[in-house]
């Protein structure tokens, strides 16, 4: 009898089985869970953005009836303050201090939204009601806001001690090489622009349940995350206890992008109030608490400069980049620009770099992570850089990347950062995707613009980034008693769609139906390890592991059949869920088998993939936009994206993950901004002034991979999660300045170009 190959394996476009119940409203979120006896928490915050403060009372609040505690930064003396482990060598080899989170703030604050006070009551509107009746006298001072202006002679300083707002100091590359290179370069061209400050905004803003459990003296914490291990981690280490007293779960999540990754102050608030009361206690963020507190992405300004030949290669490259890290040092804060810079060269042939980076402290809330981590910053500023180099040349932008680009016969390829690609065909998507995008029918489009009064532009931007960095995600799969698999793993979905991915791996392994392959991921009790999800690790890493798990698991099956069939473990084969002997109708079914094993391991698989450096998934992006000269605004009419990510495990999620990085790039490009005034407030704090991109925003995309397989990789997967926010933001800018410069000789536009900086822009220029 053949076996028919499974529907569900990889490289199926099997649709996601978490839909079903998201649409009908069956998802179990955090603040959707509400244990018995349940208190509520709301942190009281500073409305003023630097100040010191002194507390005169906490009695009013105390004396509410229903407020159940009240605590200040003096009552959590005995934790620790949230650190940051990921700050790397300056120069001259030293670490710079950091400048740590604490709980809750003792005399200073340093951000509006700088948590001061933490009341527990029968409810939030109580416990808000009750803050307000916290007597606080702020000092205030004057801030330091700007990124651009934050080494200024005069600024205020964020930590007077520290002599500067300088927070750190990197240095990559070879300065004296990089100079040879531009003492003998035909031409250089520079830039300077500012890559925008953004809010995260996932639909569900964060939340956390506190417990304390008596019986087993260990507190539980519940919130959404991206990763329950690391939780547990940095908290045992601020509660000072080792990291079976407490258990971390989390539910479903309604997207992380980065800043789910962090702990946050709430998440120790409400496990010290849980244990002092013998209550659960929950604390549910809204919206205007997300502006102001969590984490939030890129934020920097800088010059950059590019040394060609008179035949527009690129010799070398330098730049000088500012990095507002905010007030305080957040958990991967530091380490953010450091990746980002190591990617500075992307997929050129560029054999001299010299990079500063400097860290700044800003009275602002604090940056970290978000969704490509300082990949997008460095593709944005290398694709609007090699733009500048085609204008100054007279090339086209087409032409001056194939000029450069690093040829497949020279991978492996070792960059002036000292990552190793493994391998890459860069013209021959950037080909394609010229192809469908139709870029030589340009002028005709142009034209037609033209007639109706509008101006176009295109644009592209050919991307690499790293990504499945070194490391491991094991994978744990049994057999249960009703014939159904489970695997155990230490990433965590956050939409992505792991409850489909992982099963197809199973699946192909076990040839079972996916619907009876259960994925287990977010409690510290299930599983004593894991690595969280961050960095488009978890399919290339755990997916393989997934994957040999099931094979481990596939092997022992067929051992315990052919021992109850008397047969051969060779002469076994898997299908729908039974174990048969090849070319008979004699079988026996996986509850069966499971009955049947002797020993619990021998229903047990395992599988760990350890993989020792990044993979490179690179693509290009075409964007192309019309715009109304008289009101600036713009339209996306036609994107265009061909990428290689290697393998694809399935095209419809993978579709998914592309278009959602597509659209928050393209918000970045033209409508998301992040202001501050000069004290500090934050100006955008609410969805009537942080403009996020809506579906009018955005086209239907033409989307297409042409990979090449990973040979770093085991099944040769690249990774996909954050590709799209790389290459859109470069592309969509791109578009609109080629548009900008073809009507009206304008050759730079600030992100975001929003219909009033473009009008403005216009208006201020002299048609061409």
């Amino acid at each position: 009898m053949t076996v028919v190959t499974p529907k569900f394996g990889m490289g199926a476009s099997v649709l996601r089985r978490e839909d079903a119940a998201f649409i009908q409203g069956l998802g179990r979120y955090t603040d959707d869970i509400q244990p018995a006896g349940v208190l509520h928490g709301y942190v009281l915050r500073s409305p003023i953005a630097k100040a010191s403060f002194t507390i005169g009372s906490i009695e009013a609040a105390k004396a509410v009836p229903g407020v159940h505690l009240v605590l200040t930064g003096k009552d959590l003396t005995h934790l620790r303050d949230l650190k940051s482990g990921v700050m790397q060598a300056q120069p001259d080899g030293t670490k710079a201090p950091t400048r740590d989170i604490p709980i809750l703030c003792r005399d200073r604050v340093n951000y509006v939204g700088d948590a001061v006070a933490f009341v527990v009551a029968d409810s939030r509107a109580l416990a808000q009601d009750a803050a307000e009746l916290i007597e606080v006298d702020y000092d205030g001072e004057d801030a330091a806001s700007g990124t651009a202006t934050a080494l200024a002679e005069g600024t205020p300083l964020v930590w007077p001690e520290l002599g500067s707002n300088r927070a750190f100091t990197y240095h990559i590359g070879d300065k004296k090489k990089t100079d040879a290179a531009f003492a003998g370069a035909a031409h250089v061209t520079r830039i300077e622009f500012v890559n925008n400050r953004l809010v995260c905004n996932y639909m569900e803003p964060r939340s956390a349940i506190g417990e304390w459990n008596v019986g087993e003296n260990r507190l539980v914490l519940t919130t959404g995350s991206q990763g329950v291990h690391s939780m547990q981690y940095i908290l045992a280490s601020v509660f000072k206890i080792k990291k079976d007293q407490l258990r971390v779960v989390t539910p479903d999540v309604g997207g992380g992008f980065g800043p789910k990754s962090f702990v946050y102050r709430e998440y120790p608030l409400v496990l010290e109030a849980a244990k002092r009361l013998g209550r659960p206690v929950k604390w549910a963020g809204d919206r205007t608490e997300h502006f102001l507190t969590d984490a939030q992405g890129r934020d920097n300004a800088v010059m950059a400069e590019m040394a060609l030949d008179k035949d527009g290669r690129f010799l070398g490259m330098r730049v000088e980049l500012l990095a507002n890290i905010g007030a305080y040092v957040s958990q991967y804060g530091p380490f953010i620009p450091y990746i980002g810079v190591t990617m500075s060269t992307g997929v050129y042939d560029i054999r001299a770099l010299d990079v500063s980076v400097t860290g700044l402290y800003t009275n602002t809330c604090p940056v970290d992570a978000y969704r490509g981590a300082g990949r997008p910053e460095a593709a944005f500023l290398l694709e609007k850089l090699v733009d500048a180099c085609a204008h100054d040349l007279g090339l086209p932008v087409e032409e001056i990347r194939r000029r450069n680009f690093i040829r497949p016969e020279q991978f492996p390829y070792r960059t002036q950062t000292g990552r190793l690609y493994d391998n890459g065909e860069f013209e021959g998507h950037m080909d394609r995707a010229i192809e469908r995008s139709e870029w030589k029918a340009f002028p005709q489009r142009l034209e037609q613009s033209k007639a109706g009064g509008k101006i176009r532009g295109i644009g592209m931007a050919t991307y690499i980034e790293a990504c499945a960095f070194p490391g491991s995600e094991p994978a744990f799969v049994e057999l249960n008693g009703d014939g159904t698999v489970t695997l155990k793993i230490g990433t965590q979905t956050n939409g992505q769609g792991h409850a489909t991915a992982y099963a197809q791996f199973l699946s192909e392994k076990l040839k079972l139906d996916i619907d009876k392959i259960h994925v287990r991921q977010g409690d510290t009790d299930e599983l004593k390890a894991g690595g969280g999800t961050g960095g488009s690790r978890s399919i290339p890493l755990g997916g393989v592991s997934t994957s040999r798990a099931g094979e481990d698991l596939a092997n022992k099956i067929k051992r315990i059949a052919a021992d109850e069939l008397e047969a051969s473990a060779g002469d076994i084969e898997l299908a729908d869920g039974v174990a048969r002997i090849v070319g008979t109708d004699r079988s026996i079914d996986f509850a069966t088998i499971a009955k049947a094993a002797k020993n619990p391991d021998d229903l047990k698989g395992f599988g760990e993939f350890v993989q020792d450096e990044c993979t490179y998934p690179n693509g290009t992006h075409i964007c192309e936009v019309e715009i109304d000269p008289d009101t600036g605004a713009t339209e996306i009419v036609r994107y265009t994206i061909v990428d290689d990510f290697g393998v694809t495990v399935n095209p419809i999620l993978l579709a998914g993950q592309v278009h959602g990085g597509v659209v928050q790039g393209i918000g970045q490009a033209l409508t998301e901004n992040t202001i501050h005034g000069e004290d500090g407030q934050l100006l955008t704090a609410s969805f009537m002034d942080y403009a996020m991109p809506r579906a009018d925003n955005v086209p239907f995309f033409h989307f297409e991979t042409r990979n090449v397989p990973s040979t770093t990789n085991a099944l040769g997967i690249k990774g996909a999660g954050e590709a799209g926010t790389i290459g859109s933001t470069p592309a969509a800018l791109n578009a609109v300045t080629d548009a900008l410069w073809r009507a009206h000789g304008i050759r730079h536009i600030e992100m975001p170009a929003t219909p009033a900086r473009i009008w403005a822009a216009i208006r201020g220029a002299s048609p061409t």
